[in-house]
């Protein structure tokens, strides 16, 4: 009865134009007629969770009924999040400030609650500053940050007056990233989406990680903002496989704002950055499951936010999965899924 009502609730959630708009292309991409791909879609959906992003991402057309039990999907990745993850301590990851607090030792940068203080404290916040970054407490995807600096606006006050009006409520120090990092786009501070795990036996486990990458003048990484991600080898630190970006789904060997080689790309810092996500993960053993947003600077890695609900795409693209078998006998290896 449960897995009827998910559907269901997936069903009235559905957005029917971004749907219409995926079907036309996974039918020019996979050939199939209308019949057909609707059949197979519906059946991906009924028997493994995949959604249509699922389907279109990891061009399940191609993939015979073995191979796709090895896929994570929304359905899969959507119940193990309920299993293990505890709502009621959604908020200390769902608002940037308490995450601030909680995770503190690990932030490296000063912050301000602008629902929490008034235009004296901003005033003082930005004394010795110049650079910020402002954005909403509860927002994700990047929506609703901003990169400012002080000296664009005529005042301190004028400054204030914006971000307030524009919906933002935290303003921190903006991160200076790694010159390796930069180096690879510099217009956006280029993230580590790093996902760990609490198995049975109390152990925090890094499942899997991701760089994901700004382009195009954009300020942030966020692949629903045009960014792009690829995948990094967990020992070595090094991207090893091709960049995909999701709001076009094509392949990037190179960065194509500065022409950066992806593939075998090393990232800097990276038993350190490993280790605070495997130390921050105890923090709140309620939340068994979480995607960290990683910044590597000079002075070491530290947190940008965290997720209560990852994502999986990254890891399970056409190109970076040659063999056609998914990530989910990774997840196995942790928890019965």
């Amino acid at each position: 009865m449960s897995k009827i009502k998910y559907y269901l609730r997936r069903i009235r959630s559905l957005n029917r134009g971004k749907f219409k708009e995926t079907f036309d292309k996974i039918k020019v991409k996979s050939g199939k007629g209308t019949i057909p791909l609707a059949v197979d879609m519906l059946w991906c959906a009924l028997r493994y969770g995949a959604g249509y992003t699922d389907y279109e991402f990891s061009a399940w057309w191609t993939l015979n009924g073995k191979q796709r039990k090895t896929y994570l999907t929304r359905g899969i990745n959507d119940s193990l999040v309920k299993k293990v993850n505890d709502p009621t301590y959604y908020h200390f990851l769902d608002n940037k400030a308490e995450s601030f607090e909680l995770f503190a030792e690990y932030m490296g940068r000063g912050h301000l609650d602008l629902t929490k203080t008034d235009e004296k404290d901003f005033e003082a916040f930005m004394e010795n500053r110049e650079l910020i970054i402002a954005k909403p407490l509860s927002e994700c995807c990047g929506i609703g940050v901003e990169k400012l600096k002080k000296s664009d606006f005529p005042t301190v006050h004028d400054m204030y007056e914006h971000i307030k009006s524009a919906g933002g409520e935290l303003v921190e120090d903006y991160i200076v990233q790694h010159p390796a990092i930069s180096a690879i786009y510099p217009g956006s501070v280029n993230t580590i989406r790093m996902v760990s795990i609490i198995s049975d036996d109390g152990a925090p486990h890094i499942l899997y990680a991701a760089i994901r990458i700004g382009r195009g003048g954009s300020v942030v990484d966020n692949l629903k903002a045009g960014g792009m991600g690829a995948p990094i080898d967990l020992e070595t630190g090094k991207i090893n496989g091709v960049a995909y970006g999701r709001m076009d789904c094509e392949v990037y060997e190179t960065h194509p704002d500065t022409g950066v080689k992806l593939y075998g790309y090393q990232i800097p810092m990276w038993e350190e950055a490993k280790e605070l996500v495997l130390k921050a993960a105890v923090k709140i053993p309620q939340i068994r499951y979480i995607g960290w947003d990683v910044a590597i600077t000079e002075n070491g890695p530290t947190f940008v936010e965290a997720n209560q609900h990852p994502g999986y795409g990254f890891i399970q693209y056409p190109a970076n999965t040659p063999d056609k078998i998914g990530y989910l006998p990774e997840f196995r290896k942790y928890f019965k899924i």
